[in-house]
């Protein structure tokens, strides 16, 4: 196994971390940019007003995108699977 191919992994391991976790981190900025929003409108300034609204939104996301976060997830160990051969030297 060279270090083109250990820097190849890695990249695409980096590359669907960030594509797994787009979705609940943008999810979280969204909603906590709107409730601060509304706090600095209203005055209130209160620490669970914040994250009880961000915690059920990233619940949410979790529900819609955790098949696509699955098979996106499989699909990469999969293929990491069935570059085992080549990465070992066997073709």
């Amino acid at each position: 196994m060279d270090t083109n191919a250990v820097l190849d992994i890695g990249m695409q391991a980096i590359i669907i971390a960030g594509k797994l976790s787009a979705p609940i981190l943008i999810t979280a900025l969204v909603v906590g940019f709107a409730i601060s929003l509304l706090q600095s409108i209203t005055q209130i300034q209160e620490v669970t007003l914040s994250f009880v609204p961000k915690a059920i939104a990233v619940c949410l996301a979790l529900l819609i995108s955790g098949h696509w976060m699955i098979s996106e997830i499989v699909a990469f160990t999969n293929a990491l699977f069935e570059k085992i051969p080549s990465l070992i030297g066997g073709g």
